[in-house]
């Protein structure tokens, strides 16, 4: 597989440009993590001693861009020493630039800002099961598993198992399937409260004074040998706490519905 060099990454996007993008949008995006919102960063001692590639970072999506946009400031940060804060964008100066995401085809292509985004190291797909707010049912593109397979080789790589914003949707088997075959070290995210705060793109601060979260985990204990593919996306979706176990509301609606059952029953 291709690989970087000193003047461009792995795909060939020249490194100045990289740096020019990231400290922009850092500076612009700055003040919504720091300034209207307070975003509190914990775990990034988990990603002090990791190794330049073949990271894969695993989270929860509840926003387009917002949430990647917290990674690159906390990944910059950790970059430059600094844990568990976003508190001095003098980081912005020395980002992390081997960092790359995995990002619908369709939200990349739509306007100038997310085509700027996409500079800065997505790493798009077509979803399988959904396209144009239509459900569709299409084969994976093997070409965009080989792109996802050289970010591993050349740098860290932040991947959605949802494939959505929506809260508690199912993980996609892919992302199982690509751990197994890759053996990255995988550390979970778990973000919380950017729904509140953002619009649904993360482009708009949508209420000021809140705290989003940002929370690093160990990485996880996978034995590749040997666990089968649902057994990871379990593990995957546990860590990122979007299991139905998690799920408050709807535990609260299921102890509500046996409530009613248990009264009618002591009714009749």
């Amino acid at each position: 597989m291709a690989k970087k060099n000193i003047f461009t990454d792995a795909f060939g996007t020249p490194y100045f440009l990289k740096r020019l993008i990231i400290f922009i949008l850092g500076i612009v995006s700055y003040r919504r993590f720091n300034g209207f919102n307070k975003l509190k960063i914990t775990g990034t001692e988990h990603l002090v001693d990791l190794p330049d590639s073949n990271v894969l970072f695993v989270c929860n999506h509840q926003t387009y861009f917002a949430d990647v946009a917290a990674m690159y400031h906390a990944f910059c940060a950790v970059n430059n020493g600094y844990l568990d804060t976003i508190k001095n964008p003098i980081y912005l100066l020395n980002p992390k630039i081997d960092f790359y995401y995995v990002a619908a085809e369709e939200t990349m292509n739509k306007g100038i800002l997310p085509k700027i985004f996409k500079i800065a190291g997505a790493v798009t797909v077509k979803r399988t099961w959904r396209a144009e707010g239509q459900n569709v049912n299409r084969m994976v593109d093997l070409t965009e598993v080989d792109n996802i397979m050289k970010a591993l080789d050349n740098g860290w790589v932040a991947t959605f198992p949802q494939g959505t914003t929506s809260a508690f949707a199912q993980g996609r088997r892919g992302t199982a399937k690509l751990v197994k075959n890759q053996r990255p070290i995988v550390i979970p995210i778990k973000i919380n409260g950017f729904r509140r705060a953002f619009d649904k793109k993360g482009l708009r601060v949508k209420v000021t004074g809140v705290k989003p979260t940002m929370e690093f985990k160990a990485p996880l204990d996978i034995d590749y040998d040997n666990e089968k593919a649902p057994e990871i996306l379990l593990k995957i979706m546990t860590a990122i706490e979007q299991t139905e176990d998690f799920n408050v509301l709807h535990n609260y609606d299921e102890e509500l519905k046996a409530k009613k059952l248990e009264q009618k029953d002591s009714d009749n």
